[in-house]
């Protein structure tokens, strides 16, 4: 069972505690002790089964139990153990009997054990991880607060029925307000404490185990001094772009019109193209779109200067400003750009396009055959529910001649994954992300997930039969090529049922340039969604470690330092992580090393459940986004920077920067 399902079972199991608790306490209450015991020993056996179940989760990682582990099944065992005690005999001997009333404290202690059963479901769902003494105190605090307010209305019953009528009521009266005068003063003080550690202040920065400052007296360095070299290499030209942002209404060749955000009126954007040793030269300007803009070159290794992020590397173009990047493309693949200004509605409604980076040498042939080549950039887009491959939604047409060495660059501009399928011929992966893999071997009838803001270069020799690419499992949806003495349609197939390529053992081992094991610096970031402030305001985030953006501390580095990441899903959405301005080389993934090519991705999903060890070399100096790239996440919190130590950023506070 993968982790996600086993955490879903336990979420299960855990909801059908809470209800079998209170179902036992109501029961008592309405005097149905028959029903009241089947249910208490249901409560117990769940309960069992609870314990069961977080003992398998721990053993997949610390981080998916630790509030379960530490807070929520010690104090359910103490309240259970505590109400059977209590409760137990007495639903054992008025099983035969019925209207007689049970002692207050069976209810009280039943109903205890119910809110101490949704206290923990709660703290899992809303505070996550880590288990912080402010959520703890606030959580038992609730929890007696609940119960004494039980044991006051069940008490008041009990009086009204003229329980007490026999004993010395005063004396009786005046023991219980004591007790709760003193037991509530306990609760408000913990409460209070708790509430009080919640909003104390935390670290700016965490270090990973490295030093906080580097040795020696350093000139802080501005992002803004951090541009990218002047002049092309030897053989290499300046190629200018000017893109300008609109409104304005696009019509795909399909026919369909969108009312879209775009650069220079298009979907997607213009494709920008360079041969390595170029220098890229693009003046962006903004028409009329009101939140600002930015160009954010995703997966390429600019200069922290040139990396698009508002109030970070430079001020948002705003409606008759621009901004001018540049950068040597020294970087070869295929990779994209997109607005970081308010990125989850700009990109959703157009604010994106291509960048490619060919070899200047002759590539070497990484594919069969020779003789003609055809290359084709297909960024995959979703605009209200029809998915757009470059400029068309349904279904592209391509002639090839048999023989031609084929290039597809798939491109997800979207912020959930898509399925890639390949019919009609056998094809190699030949680039994750603009990176070439080592020695990729023909596969087929495979699906590629592809992740949000990733890339795939698919390459194959044209057969003398149609091919066609198929996107989640839709075979209305993609890009048909035919040969050009045939018109005949691509296998119709189902590609629903096929594999998918696991990337990890796709191609063959190769040297590594640093050794990921002798890491100088290691931080672990543990996603979830917790109750936590946002900008200011409280949010049920998309949260790291508990933490929204910008409460999230950086992860300080210094330059050469290896980093190492261990990124943990507890949720049940998939975050597709992105660290700008580095690729990452991908260690594990729930604890399995890769053993094929070595993989590097400035993108990688984490699936609910898993465990993904990535790590970087930082030659990079700058302060870096780090977030998930479903962009809707990012914007709800799930962001954070990466700090180089001794770099500042003059355009806002340091923990600044837009979704």
């Amino acid at each position: 069972m993968t982790t996600g399902r086993l955490i879903l079972l336990d979420h299960g199991v855990a909801l059908l505690d809470v209800a079998l608790w209170f179902g036992t306490g109501v029961a008592v209450v309405l005097r149905r002790y028959r029903l009241g015991f089947g249910l208490l020993v249901a409560a117990v056996l769940v309960t069992l089964t609870r314990v069961a179940t977080v003992s398998v989760l721990a053993g997949r990682g610390r981080w998916f139990v630790a509030e379960k582990v530490l807070l929520g099944l010690p104090s359910l065992c103490v309240a259970g153990i505590a109400a059977v005690l209590i409760a137990g005999p007495g639903l054992w001997a008025g099983r035969r009997t019925t209207g007689e009333r049970l002692p207050a404290r069976c209810a009280v202690s039943l109903l205890t054990a119910a809110y101490t059963a949704l206290a923990g479901l709660v703290v899992t769902f809303f505070a996550g991880y880590p288990l912080t003494w402010s959520t703890a105190l606030i959580t038992l605090s609730s929890v007696a607060a609940c119960a004494l307010l039980t044991a006051r209305v069940v008490a008041r019953e009990a009086r009204d029925e003229g329980v007490l009528a026999g004993a010395d009521r005063r004396s009786v009266l005046t023991r219980r307000r004591f007790v709760n005068a003193t037991v509530g003063a306990a609760v408000v003080s913990a409460g209070g404490t708790g509430a009080g550690l919640a909003f104390g202040s935390t670290d700016s920065v965490v270090t990973g185990g490295g030093p906080a400052h580097s040795s020696g007296s350093r000139t802080a360095l501005s992002v803004a001094d951090l541009r990218s070299p002047g002049g092309p290499s030897p053989g290499g030209a300046v190629r200018r772009h000017v893109l300008t942002a609109k409104t304005a209404t696009v019509r795909l060749d399909s026919g369909r019109e969108i009312d879209a955000w775009t650069y220079d009126g298009r979907l997607p954007g213009p494709a920008i193209t360079a041969t390595e040793g170029d220098v890229v030269e693009v003046t962006l300007r903004n028409d009329d779109i009101g939140d600002g803009v930015t160009l954010h070159w995703h997966g390429y290794d600019v200069a922290c200067g040139e990396d698009g992020v508002p109030d970070l590397t430079q001020l948002a173009v705003a409606p008759g400003e621009e901004f001018v990047y540049r950068f040597r493309a020294d970087q070869v693949g295929t990779y994209w750009y997109h607005t970081h200004e308010a990125s989850d509605p700009g990109v959703r409604k157009g604010l994106y396009g291509t960048l490619v980076v060919t070899p200047r040498k002759a590539q070497r042939a990484d594919q069969d055959g020779g003789g003609e080549q055809l290359d084709l950039t297909l960024p995959v887009h979703t605009f209200a529910g029809a998915v757009v491959v470059g400029n068309r939604d349904g279904r592209a047409e391509h002639v090839a001649a048999p023989g031609t060495a084929v290039r597809l660059r798939l491109v997800n501009t979207d912020s959930d994954p898509h399925r890639v399928a390949l019919t009609g011929t056998a094809f190699r992966v030949a680039a994750v992300d603009g990176r070439d893999l080592n020695r990729p071997g023909r596969i087929r009838d495979v699906g590629l997930r592809l992740p949000a803001g990733g890339r795939y270069d698919l390459v194959f020799v044209m057969p003398d039969t149609a091919v066609a690419l198929v996107l989640d499992n839709d075979r209305g949806t993609g890009v048909s090529l035919h040969p050009d003495d045939a018109g005949r349609e691509p296998r119709t197939e189902d590609t629903s049922d096929w594999p998918e390529l696991d990337l990890l053992r796709y191609g063959a081992p190769s040297r590594l340039p640093f050794d990921p094991d002798a890491a100088d610096r290691e931080f672990t970031l543990v996603l979830d969604r917790a109750v936590a402030m946002v900008d200011g305001r409280p949010s049920y985030a998309q949260a790291v470690n508990g933490r929204g953006h910008p409460s999230i501390p950086d992860l300080l580095v210094a330059e050469g330092d290896v980093v190492r990441f261990t990124v943990v899903n507890r949720s049940l959405e998939t975050h597709p992580w992105h660290l700008h301005g580095h690729p990452v080389l991908i260690v594990s993934r729930d604890g399995a090393r890769p053993s094929g090519s070595p993989l590097w991705m400035d993108t990688f999903d984490v699936r609910p459940g898993e465990v993904w060890e990535v790590a970087f070399k930082a030659d990079n100096p700058g302060i870096w986004m780090n977030h998930c790239h479903n962009l809707p996440h990012a914007e709800q919190g799930m962001m954070l920077h990466v700090s180089y130590d001794g770099v500042t950023t003059p355009f806002a506070d340091a923990h600044a920067g837009h979704g």
